[in-house]
């Protein structure tokens, strides 16, 4: 049985250029986001959606029509640019390089441009190729979902028209997630030369079939360019009017002293709404539960006695260290049991397990240190070549199934390129940590971090696939828990030393994360793996390059930490850096971070298990409520208002999704490009009204 090929080149010139102007607003859009909260968004589904308005408009000029296999590769380099600004600790640890250290933790840290391009560049790419090898076992083999990466395979399918031609039965293979399970069976199996002739033909019958939605697509790119003006006249009129950043909705008191006000972003509306209406609600309960209940009871109590805003004295500093348990807590139990299900689900594991029941059966318990026996059959004689010639045919088709599921040989990446860019990766990551740090870095402790991140990045791959969230956040501080184990207190750099640890984990299972949900989207639609790397590799190289420029001009014109940018997890970075190398915490801050920590065992074990239940959604995620604790609560209400608008769209007027899609997308692009504007005004010293 042939090799299944889907038609359309899945790397084009025009594809990454297109990739590299989607990404570079995206790679914007994150740094200011970032700065501001932490929080940057991966985006797949509006790369997606923003790479196909782009070549409908196009669509006349076209030599040859823009498949979806295409389309995967601009997502992926968009994305690949897209993680680098949290990828390359721009917006946690390298501010707090710059701003949080003290001078006796060899701090702060000022480096140059240059020396932020060369760190960028050294953290990524060692996840984007890490990732390569695992894509066999979690996508082949255990077919894990990927849930927003199988979300961006619908999208594209749809878009392109695919997923209106797909059968009951084409839906089932796609569930299965075998290779183009969502390619419908009608596809030639080998994309045919594409002559002028042949070209012309495909492109009038493209701009035919084209005619049947213009109307839709029309009225999709109105609702984008609508709101994304929408929000780029708020963010500009924000310049002019900074109140309308902290509007004291609930009283001047909430606002002046508790610091309770809502911020009427539409690019937060537009976060919530691709968060979900779930998370959003867990990240408004710890909002309320850390600045509606803890903050007050710790300044009461005199436990936090500075001003509420104040990161060292006040209850903004204090409840960090409650959100951190959450986080801590967080991601330990839902690694452990990534890890542990691993092993239970092994084949020889569940061999082994059956063998030990069998025995227990049959001697009871006294059969477990019973020796085995070994059972023997009969030579395979004439009547048992039948049967036997049988099981052969059913190994060789097996195998051929088992071949079906992945790319064309010629499409995938080999193996020696994985070995030798593995390796020049990690070299690369160790020189360059040592050019911009030097000896304040020993380099077995570099050797070790990047050796760590490569273990951690495999449960984060796997938490992903299963869960879709790669608790980045909760890695780092393990590495970072790690790395207190292993250099000693003394040391002068333990603080930065750890900060690297950290930032180094980071960047692995970020990267590697995002390259397995592109991986798996086009798995689905049958591109070729060898043009998704390359394509992440490109995107990750512009997208470090960049970011490094973009925060050298944000940290140059805005004061950072200051009212607009506060940098919430450079103070997390430092704080657990500060914690794990002996310092001490607030005072009753550890009683209530142990007491929090075990109700959030209790809540992630609940949740991890009661997947696919009704009742999940009741159960508080200790990420999103960790997110809520330590961002004030401007930014979480309004991207509770998203979440509760998504609600609303999706099963109250039950509406369709891609044009909610488009909307958030619109409202998230449209502050972050725009805010380039106010960057400038605040460069020219603009006043404000």
């Amino acid at each position: 049985m042939a090799t299944r090929t889907v038609p359309g080149r899945s790397f084009t010139v025009r594809g990454v250029v297109v990739g590299l102007l989607v990404g570079t607003v995206i790679c914007f859009s994150n740094m200011y986001f970032g700065l501001q909260t932490g929080w940057v968004s991966i985006m797949s589904m509006p790369a997606s959606l923003m790479g196909f308005g782009i070549f409908k408009l196009l669509a006349p000029h076209l030599r040859f029509p823009f498949s979806p296999v295409e389309n995967v590769l601009l997502q992926s380099v968009a994305c690949g640019m897209a993680i680098m600004p949290l990828g390359c600790g721009l917006v946690g640890v390298v501010p707090a390089f710059n701003y949080l250290l003290e001078k006796d933790e060899q701090g702060p840290i000022n480096l140059s441009t240059w020396q932020l391009i060369i760190w960028s560049l050294g953290l990524c790419y060692f996840g984007v190729v890490f990732a390569v090898p695992l894509r066999v076992q979690v996508i082949i083999r255990e077919k894990l979902k990927f849930p927003s990466g199988f979300s961006t395979a619908v999208l594209i399918s749809v878009l392109h028209g695919q997923g209106r031609q797909s059968s009951k039965d084409e839906l089932e293979d796609a569930a299965k997630g075998n290779f183009a399970s969502l390619v419908p069976r009608d596809e030639p199996l080998q994309q045919p030369e594409i002559g002028p002739a042949a070209t012309d033909q495909e492109h009038q019958h493209d701009v035919e079939e084209e005619d049947d939605d213009k109307g839709d697509w029309a009225a999709n790119i109105r609702l984008l360019l609508l709101c994304f003006g929408a929000s780029g006249l708020f963010t500009l009129a924000t310049y002019f009017f900074p109140v309308l950043r902290n509007l004291p909705i609930f009283g001047s008191v909430a606002a002046n002293t508790w610091l309770w006000t809502f911020n009427p972003s539409l690019a937060y509306v537009g976060q919530g709404i691709i968060m979900g209406t779930e998370t959003t609600l867990h990240m408004l309960l710890g909002a309320v539960v850390g600045w509606g209940i803890l903050s007050p009871i710790a300044k009461s109590r005199g436990w936090a006695p500075g001003d509420v805003d104040d990161w060292e004295h006040g209850s903004k500093g204090w409840i960090i260290w409650i959100s951190l348990a959450i986080m801590l807590v967080d991601a330990i139990v839902s690694l452990a049991y990534v890890s542990l299900r691993a092993v239970w689900t092994n084949d020889q594991t569940a061999s082994f397990i059956t063998s030990l029941r069998h025995r227990v059966q049959e001697h009871g318990v006294f059969g477990l240190w019973k020796p085995q026996s070994h059972d023997y059959s009969l030579l395979n004689n004439e009547d048992a070549e039948p049967h036997s010639h049988h099981d052969d045919a059913v190994g060789d088709e097996a195998e051929v199934d088992e071949e079906e599921e992945d790319a064309p040989p010629h499409q995938r990446i080999g193996g020696r390129l994985v070995s030798v860019g593995l390796l020049a990766s990690i070299a690369l990551c160790v020189l360059t940590i040592h050019l911009v740090f030097g000896d304040l870095v020993p380099l077995y402790a570099t050797v070790i971090a990047v050796l760590m991140a490569l273990v951690l990045s495999i449960m984060g791959v796997r938490a992903l696939g299963e869960t879709d969230l790669n608790p980045v956040s909760g890695i780092s501080k393990l590495a970072q828990l790690f790395f207190a184990l292993i250099i000693p207190q003394a040391h002068k750099s333990s603080v930065l030393i750890n900060l690297i640890a950290g930032a180094v984990s980071e960047a692995g299972a970020l990267q590697a994360g995002d390259l397995m949900q592109d991986l798996k989207t086009g798995h689905l639609l049958g591109a070729a793996p060898k043009a998704q790397f390359w394509g992440q590799v490109i995107g990750a190289t512009a997208g470090a390059i960049l970011s490094a420029f973009i925060y050298r001009i944000y940290t140059t014109v805005y004061e950072i930490p200051g009212d607009l940018f506060q940098v919430p997890t450079a103070y997390v970075w430092i704080f657990t850096a500060r914690l794990v190398t002996g310092s001490g915490l607030p005072y009753r801050a550890k009683e209530w971070a142990i007491g929090a920590a075990v109700l959030f065992v209790g809540t992630t074990i609940t949740r991890t298990l009661a997947v696919g239940k009704r009742w999940r959604p009741l159960i508080p995620g200790g990420i999103a409520v960790a997110v809520g604790m330590y961002n004030v609560p401007s930014f979480t209400l309004a991207r509770a208002v998203g979440g509760l608008f998504a609600w609303y769209w999706v099963h109250f007027a039950r509406r369709a999704q891609t044009p909610l899609i488009i909307l958030a997308s619109g409202f998230i692009l449209g502050e972050g490009f725009l805010s380039i504007v106010n960057l400038f005004l605040q460069g020219l010293g603009v006043p404000h009204l």
